[in-house]
């Protein structure tokens, strides 16, 4: 049981912080939160969240070191170490969007586009 925790672990704690992060992104640029907080004040609350995220992974791939944490088989001390780290760069890789578009949001005002004739 441990060692099927130690493979699906990585990768669930990678989607819980991307759908808390990308769900708190729609939540910052939602109406009814436009008029309380500007653009300095989303990037900071998003950088923050992924920033835990980060570190939240990095600590799992640090813990599935330890001799606490390793499996007694070799096959899946691997297999639960490389899905630490490709959950870990997919963490950082799949956060950079809401981090590099926050300043992108609908402040609630309808978009003006061009009339098609």
């Amino acid at each position: 049981m441990r060692s099927l925790l130690r493979l699906a672990l990585p990768l669930t704690l990678w989607l819980a912080c991307f759908s808390a992060v990308y769900g708190l992104a729609g939540l910052l640029c939602s109406s009814r939160w436009s008029p309380v907080a500007d653009d300095t004040t989303r990037l900071t609350l998003l950088a923050l969240a992924a920033m835990a995220a980060v570190v939240l992974q990095a600590g799992l791939v640090l813990a599935l070191r330890s001799p606490r944490w390793q499996d007694p088989d070799t096959t899946l001390r691997r297999a639960s170490l490389v899905l630490a780290v490709a959950a870990l760069v997919s963490t950082i890789w799949t956060l950079l969007p809401p981090l590099l578009t926050t300043h992108s949001c609908d402040t609630g005002e309808q978009a003006h586009l061009p009339e098609i004739r």
